[in-house]
């Protein structure tokens, strides 16, 4: 998707205080619901995996052209190179696809902090800190985690001498390698996205309930005995009470 597509950036504060309350707030719902939606949508992890699959089809190009030059013949070494000229064609555009990937996830997390900066909405914002979609994305990632960790330590220790090549091995491992980095990068975007949104969309504090007849904090209650200010005059029916209150010296 081209970068004109992705919401607009929030209007500066300054024209926020003119337009309408309700429709800034209704524009806020819709940009973030769109944005975490290509943030972490079904789609992006498609896209994902479909970058995954075509490296590991480079991959793949590259450890058929090291079987073929550990044959050693002249065919073998014609094919190799033919191999290998297939998979630097798939591998480099994989690449600058992934780096095209990367860069727009960076502009739609940009987006998303401002909009998320721009106001609050309790109820919109309680619906975005649900950890439905970040943990869709860690549970696949952590999957493709274990098989990618099982291709390549199952593949290196079940190598025989003799009866496996170095190129099939190093081909075996590396689609491991492809698999398990691929599934570090969804739990890594899924644990970020998740931890972002639970600092962004906290619940805001109501502040704590001031006690009827209370005054503001360090100042006593009037008509209390820490409310007198000293030299000041105290009554002389309460100087009475408290002569009377007051036991003689000595008794005891």
């Amino acid at each position: 998707m081209p970068r004109s597509d992705l919401p607009p950036p929030p209007p500066p504060a300054h024209l926020r205080a003119w337009l309408d309350a309700h429709a800034v707030r209704a524009d806020r719902a819709r940009y973030l619901g769109e944005l975490e939606r290509l943030s972490l949508g079904t789609g992006r992890l498609l896209l994902l995996w479909a970058v995954s699959a075509v490296f590991a089809l480079g991959w793949s190009f590259v450890g058929m052209a090291l079987m073929a030059f550990e044959e050693g013949g002249l065919t073998e070494q014609f094919v190799g190179v033919v191999f290998l000229v297939l998979g630097a064609g798939v591998l480099v555009p994989a690449g600058f696809w992934f780096v095209w990937g990367a860069k727009r996830d960076r502009r739609v997390r940009q987006l998303l902090s401002a909009w998320a900066e721009s106001d609050r909405d309790p109820v919109n914002d309680a619906r975005l800190r649900m950890p439905g979609r970040s943990l869709a994305w860690l549970l696949s990632s952590l999957v493709l985690c274990g098989l990618g960790l099982w291709v390549t330590f199952g593949s290196a220790s079940a190598a025989r001498p003799g009866s496996e090549t170095y190129g099939e091995v190093a081909s075996l491992m590396g689609l491991g390698m492809i698999l398990w980095i691929t599934g570090l990068l969804g739990a890594g975007k899924a644990a970020a996205h998740y931890r972002w949104a639970l600092r962004a969309f906290r619940p805001l504090r109501r502040p704590p309930a001031v006690p009827p007849g209370a005054g503001p904090p360090g100042v006593a209650p009037p008509g209390s005995a820490a409310a007198v200010t000293p030299g000041a005059s105290v009554p002389v029916q309460e100087r009475r009470s408290a002569s009377k209150e007051r036991p003689p010296l000595g008794s005891g």
